[in-house]
């Protein structure tokens, strides 16, 4: 019985690893997709301020990425808090800090 509640652990700690993993790919990706709609910096230097397509370009890049990392994210989470797995808990929370650092990094470049 005790060997299956190890498994059971080690099973939660992999599969929050691997989806750690799969949340910081995301980010990395999350920022190339959005690049095309961050402000050229010779434009802002010279004073120029185009908004034409960008907001929508933007929009259209973060969709996927919202309805699929956030529905993973909270899934994810949920699970935890049934499962009570606190050391696994750290991933989940890292992969938050992982998705505002690759937000900041958007923003900073609009």
């Amino acid at each position: 019985m005790q060997a299956l509640e190890e498994n059971k652990k080690f099973f939660v700690f992999r599969l929050s690893l691997i989806l750690f993993i799969a949340n910081v790919i995301g980010a990395l990706t999350y920022v190339r997709a959005v690049e095309p709609s961050w402000v050229i910096p010779e434009e802002r230097a010279a004073g120029i301020h185009t908004v034409t397509g960008e907001p929508i370009v933007w929009a259209g890049a973060i969709l996927p990425f919202i309805i699929g990392f956030g529905l993973l994210d909270a899934f994810w989470g949920v699970c935890l808090l049934i499962l009570k797995k606190r050391r696994s808990s750290y991933f989940w929370l890292a992969a938050a800090v992982i998705w505002i650092i690759a937000i900041v990094i958007d923003f900073a470049h609009h």
